[in-house]
């Protein structure tokens, strides 16, 4: 098969893959944000996912956000993000609109892959009935393919052509150019699984798994809390024997791993089963920003510094460290707990972008602040620039300071998870 490639979606996920494909097949990534396209062809990714000289030096790539212009193509890769809604439930309307779109122009022979985190089955169940209605016969005509995303939004080690990439195919002709398609663009290297089924359940478990183990830490953080010892010390501690997995207790936000779960268990319940440790990891989990606004409430108060005029400073308002993603931050369960107790409380953020923030939290973030003018301050997110604040005089201005990283000295902090 001669690759012509679409890849749909260009958030985190969707661009690498089109940059790494577009090196050396013919590739038109596609979203339908036009002012997202118009940066990517300046060569400005917002993301910080992929530099300048990358995004320009993929020399078979084009940007467009006119579904036109993917008619020539013959291998598409849906990257589109699937989230939760209000409910907890599967949003699956963006990868069902993708589908739509793709079925508009779908020819024999096509290849759909699908990157984007979803339940086992939604692609045979949910996806392909959209590609169908280009009256196209599934697996006859046209066929599909499963390889999960694994991209770590700021991680500039572990890359999509460093991590193992797994793959599958709707039957074994299609597995097996799906499987060299991507071994061609991940030097890692690919795992053939043996349905798109067993690929979907791989991946939602992989998130999974951490929701629970850091679920677990964090239940264990509340508990030491009462003892009246630190967790991270009790951790280390433990740590010391040579099967001990080691997590650290921690927020739990994102567009994986605090989403990711509810597709498990929403086809679990569908199919009878009502899952209990998957759901108690996410309880937990979920509640952790307000434990930490409760917390900090209580220490303020135990140093009567507690009043009408209290204000607090919380640093950090993206999802996760040295990243400006912003989606799904549990951060703002810190915040609105503080402004519930009637908390005057301040947002400082240099990597989030303030218009996103406002619109997304309504939030109006400090462009810089006086840590001085502060009774309480809350590192919530481990950002390279917060570290290499001077925390030694921060400490001698304030009267609470909760690292909840658990990143800085002890000695500088009142309290940490």
């Amino acid at each position: 098969m001669e690759f012509k490639v679409a890849v749909i979606g260009l958030g985190y996920v969707g661009l690498p893959l089109a940059v790494e494909s577009g090196r050396t097949y013919k590739t038109i990534g596609f979203d339908i944000n036009t002012t997202r396209i118009s940066e990517l062809r300046e060569g400005t990714d917002r993301t910080q996912e992929v530099d300048k000289e990358d995004l320009l030096g993929a020399k078979h790539l084009t940007f467009s956000s006119e579904p036109s212009d993917l008619s020539g193509c013959n291998f598409y890769i849906v990257t589109v993000p699937t989230p939760v809604d209000q409910h907890k439930k599967p949003d699956l309307s963006p990868i069902i609109s993708a589908s739509r779109m793709i079925s508009s122009f779908l020819k024999k022979g096509d290849i759909v892959v699908y990157e984007s985190t979803v339940y086992p089955g939604c692609t045979e169940e949910m996806c392909v009935p959209e590609l169908e209605k280009s009256g196209l016969v599934f697996n006859e005509d046209f066929f599909c393919g499963y390889s999960p995303e694994r991209i770590n939004p700021g991680d500039k080690v572990h890359r999509l052509t460093t991590i193992l990439k797994v793959t599958s195919g709707s039957n074994p002709e299609t597995a097996e150019t799906v499987d060299h398609f991507y071994k061609s663009i991940v030097t890692a290297g690919t795992y053939k699984a043996s349905s798109i089924k067993v690929a979907e359940a791989a991946k939602v478990i992989e998130n999974s798994q951490r929701d629970i183990n850091i679920a677990f830490v964090n239940e264990l953080s509340l508990i030491f809390d009462r003892v009246g010892i630190d967790t991270q010390e009790v951790l280390e501690a433990a740590g010391t024997k040579w099967n001990f997995l080691k997590f650290t207790p921690g927020l739990v936000g994102g567009h994986c791993i605090g989403v990711d779960p509810f597709y498990l268990t929403y086809k679990a319940e569908e199919l009878g089963y009502h899952p209990q440790v998957i759901l108690s990891g996410r309880k937990i989990n979920d509640n952790m920003g307000a434990y930490v606004a409760q917390r900090t409430i209580k220490l303020l108060s135990q140093k009567k510094k507690l009043s009408q005029q209290t204000k607090v400073l919380i640093l950090g308002i993206t999802f996760k460290e040295n990243c400006p993603d912003i989606r799904n931050s549990r951060v703002i369960d810190i915040y609105r707990e503080l402004v519930d107790f009637g908390v005057d409380t301040d947002v400082f953020d240099p990597n989030a972008d303030q218009v996103e923030v406002s619109v997304e939290y309504g939030i109006n973030m400090l462009n810089e602040p006086v840590y001085s003018s502060y009774e309480a301050i809350i590192l919530a997110v481990a950002h390279g620039q917060f570290l290499e604040l001077d925390w030694s005089s921060i400490r001698n201005n304030i009267s609470v300071i909760f690292d909840v990283k658990g990143l800085l000295p002890k000695e500088f902090v009142d309290s940490r998870l």
